[in-house]
């Protein structure tokens, strides 16, 4: 394990958990990689940290937030508490979502720079919002997006609330929307009551590098929306990328965060050098991520061995300057006969192949449960009441719970329940991607 780390800057540190002994013939290395990053908390509560954050809260303004009623009122409180934990510096703005998407404050196209005047007057206009109209969440984006790239914040952060589906705009014209906005700026996205689509909100928030939730009680928005703009607050390094470089007849076969939630970053690849491509992983706070690397090597004899793969954490550097390098971990292949060492599987790697598994079983079940396939809704979230049990991923027993009925946990045995609250699906949905770490013995 290495480290660097610049003067004031969070201290970054990769560790990579693996088995590397292959048998004879075999190609496929697996390993977690987990990257940390400690010791930056450079901002305070009052002042934003160095180099700036800018934040854009978009609010759903359509027809349907009014119904019920304490919809647009916990929305209005939610984005005014969210104002109140901005730290002073900070540059923001409020959009209203409809059909169209127009600016509430601070208006003309510009951010607002926080202290105590611009939030009392930000809360101020809040009051004067309203729902009516349709739901065209691409316009919010594009109009968030026009004004962080006005920024020169190195966190540019978006939250995004909605009650309902985007009727009021073509699919096609959100995905390009969300290409286009990847890697400009972050996105939290959240989902009131129950009338939205989950995976419109789910795949906001994926392609954007953000969380998605529910909050299927508007009295609790306030409390959500301030723990994520603490979350964005603490956030300090932007533009992080995982590097992998890999040999002469080596492939990635893919790579995934799996903590703290499932993310696949496959696709999302950009080539660095001829050998080395750059997974995008956002910006950070002092936290830590795994990300589960499988690279596909070129057979060879036992006793041989290789490095892999190197993985390293990078964020750009200065105009001219060859990007930073902030930490990096090797993950190796050895050759061996000893059928023992090459059979065995390492716990990290074994664990959030089960997490990732997990969250495959429980969407798979709950879109059978929606076609009417009963036997295969059981089988599946069986399967994953029993990945949930053997994990230690007691959130997500809870929610199973509260879709099956459990008979026997160990041996994933469950019967659908006959009714379903729509609330606990969707959460159970939603949140079917947030893993576990490995329980330390």
């Amino acid at each position: 394990m290495a480290n660097f780390a610049k003067p004031s800057a969070p201290r970054f540190s990769v560790e990579v958990y693996q088995n590397e002994f292959l048998a004879e013939g075999a190609r496929d290395v697996h390993a977690i990689v987990t990257v940390t990053s400690t010791g930056g908390a450079t901002a305070t509560r009052t002042s934003v940290a160095p180099g700036g954050a800018a934040v854009v809260i978009m609010v759903d303004c359509s027809g349907s937030m009014e119904y019920p009623p304490d919809k647009m009122r916990g929305a209005r409180e939610a984005t005014a508490a969210a104002v109140d934990t901005l730290r002073d510096g900070t540059a923001f703005a409020v959009i209203a979502g409809t059909h169209v998407a127009k600016e509430v404050f601070p208006r003309r196209g510009l951010l607002a720079v926080a202290d105590a005047t611009t939030r009392a007057q930000a809360k101020e206009a809040l009051r004067g919002l309203s729902s009516g109209g349709g739901t065209a969440i691409g316009t919010w984006l594009r109009l968030a997006d026009g004004l962080l790239r006005g920024s020169t914040a190195a966190i540019r952060h978006g939250i995004l609330l909605t009650d309902g589906r985007n009727e009021h705009e073509d699919p096609a014209v959100l995905r390009a929307t969300l290409d286009a906005c990847a890697g400009r700026f972050t996105c939290d996205a959240r989902g009131v009551g129950t009338d939205w689509e989950v995976k419109e909100v789910t795949g906001i928030a994926n392609a954007l590098l953000g969380t998605a939730d529910i909050v299927a009680d508007p009295a609790r928005l306030s409390a959500d929306f301030t723990h994520m703009m603490e979350e964005v607050m603490g956030k300090e390094v932007a533009d992080v990328s995982l590097r992998l470089w890999t040999p002469v007849g080596t492939e990635v076969m893919y790579v995934k965060q799996v903590a703290p939630a499932v993310q696949d970053l496959t696709g999302r690849r950009t080539e660095a050098s001829p050998r080395a491509g750059d997974y995008p992983t956002g910006s950070w706070g002092d936290e830590s991520r795994e990300y589960h690397v499988c690279v596909r090597v070129p057979g060879a004899a036992v006793g041989q061995e290789m490095l892999a793969a190197r993985a390293a954490l990078v964020m750009p550097g200065a105009p001219g300057e060859d990007p930073a390098v902030l930490a990096q971990g090797l993950v190796r292949a050895v050759w061996t006969d000893d059928l023992a060492a090459s059979t065995a599987i390492n716990p990290q790697v074994a664990h959030y192949t089960g997490q990732a598994e997990l969250a495959q079983a429980i969407q798979q079940g709950l879109e059978a449960r929606k076609l009417g396939d009963v036997g295969g809704a059981t089988a599946k979230l069986g399967r994953a009441v029993q990945l949930a049990s053997s994990s230690g991923n007691a959130d997500t027993a809870k929610l199973l719970a509260k879709v099956v009925d459990v008979v026997d946990a160990a041996a994933g045995t469950v019967r659908l329940k006959a009714k379903v609250a729509d609330a606990d699906e969707m959460t159970l949905e939603t949140r079917s991607t947030q893993t576990v770490r490995v329980r330390k013995s």
